[in-house]
């Protein structure tokens, strides 16, 4: 059975059942959930409480099976927690973990409650877990979008009784969160109490609850934290200034530059052969598959493609090709010999196909390349 996180309070209504897995890497949004399953067990009488994590090839399972039958007549009812934090519980947890969902079905006086990782499909198709999925409760954290952390944050503000300003000054201020926090939603929750800290909800009507842009901006720190997936995904967007502050924030932590120019790269070599195909017959979905290109990015090949000529193409395989040899210490004419500086160049080239095609981007989109 699988259960949405926002369904937890509706689902608690109609009572506990022996058996939960979480899995996803969102750890606020899974420790949330985990906390409103522990408080409404307690209230159901589960007072014990027993924790194995799970780590190396050589777990003994066998202490985690004995802890679901180890009550006696009087004991009270007790929750056993099992985190696998690899998300690999190997094949002596396999075993044990389809007798625990099995067992689940006839014990109620046993709350299990198992934690993953993010799980591919793969793992997902194994026996282990599909008896988990069969007999018990499934719930899967997905992270928070970009596009929707705004309205996330205003929810957590109205939680403690605060709020920011109607109207546009409201939304520049949620922006400006929102690029701070963005892809580290546990210092969001972090800044989110801060601030609850520093202006305490007033009285209703005295405005003490409204934050003004500036009590935000003063008080939240910079902890945006930033991968070259989400990377891809802006470039592909076409948005010139999150790309920017991603970089800046990339080199920041220390990432490669060897690295964000293999995805940058990547992206344009799979719009070429994507492009490639479509013009050879290929429908769209079919091509899409065959490159590999899922998820998130499908929409956005399907947005861009058709505005992308073959001569935009061809130059900015060019200018990546230029850029490979910047970060790896080369010098090129017409560009920085500093690799970000040439990241920063060759990302915004690629941003502006994707935002808004023009003619003469093709032309300038190689450095001075000759058609």
């Amino acid at each position: 059975m699988n259960l949405a996180p926002a369904q937890l309070s509706e689902h608690l209504k109609r009572g506990l059942k022996s058996l939960y897995t979480l899995q996803g890497d969102e750890p606020l949004l899974l420790q949330e959930f985990a906390d409103a399953l522990r408080a409404a067990a307690r209230q159901h009488g589960y007072t014990e409480r027993t924790v194995h994590t799970v780590s190396g090839a050589h777990f003994d399972w066998s202490e985690v099976l004995a802890s679901g039958g180890s009550l006696s007549l009087f004991a009270d009812k007790q929750i056993v927690e099992i985190r696998i934090p690899s998300g690999k519980p190997g094949k002596d947890g396999s075993v044990a973990l389809q007798q625990l969902a099995e067992r689940a079905q006839r014990d109620d006086a046993t709350l299990t409650l198992i934690t993953l990782p993010k799980l591919d499909s793969m793992t997902t198709k194994g026996a282990w877990f599909g008896a988990l999925d069969s007999f018990g409760v499934t719930v899967r954290f997905e992270p928070i979008d970009r596009r929707v952390l705004p309205q996330w944050i205003a929810q957590r503000l109205q939680r403690q009784g605060q709020r920011v300003a109607a109207g546009e000054e409201g939304q520049r201020t949620l922006q400006f969160f929102a690029d701070r926090v963005e892809g580290n939603l546990l210092a969001a929750h972090q800044e989110i109490q801060k601030l609850g800290l520093l202006y305490p909800a007033g009285e209703e009507g005295d405005g003490q609850d409204v934050l003004s842009f500036d009590q935000v901006e003063n008080a939240v720190l910079n902890v945006a934290r930033y991968d070259v997936f989400k990377l891809s995904e802006a470039v592909l967007g076409g948005q010139p200034v999150r790309v920017a502050r991603m970089l800046d924030g990339l080199q920041s932590e220390g990432e490669s530059e060897v690295l964000v120019h293999w995805a940058l790269a990547e992206d344009i070599r799979s719009l070429k052969r994507v492009k490639d195909a479509l013009q050879a017959g290929r429908p769209m979905p079919m091509a899409l598959r065959e490159n590999r290109v899922w998820g998130a990015k499908e929409k956005l090949f399907e947005r861009v493609l058709p505005n992308i000529d073959d001569t935009a193409l061809a130059n900015l395989l060019y200018a990546a090709h230029k850029v490979d040899g910047i970060v790896k210490g080369l010098k090129q004419p017409d560009w920085p010999d500093d690799g970000w500086q040439a990241l920063h160049r060759l990302a915004g080239l690629v941003c502006a196909q994707c935002a808004t095609p023009r003619p003469w981007v093709s032309r300038v989109a190689a450095g001075g390349a000759k058609g």
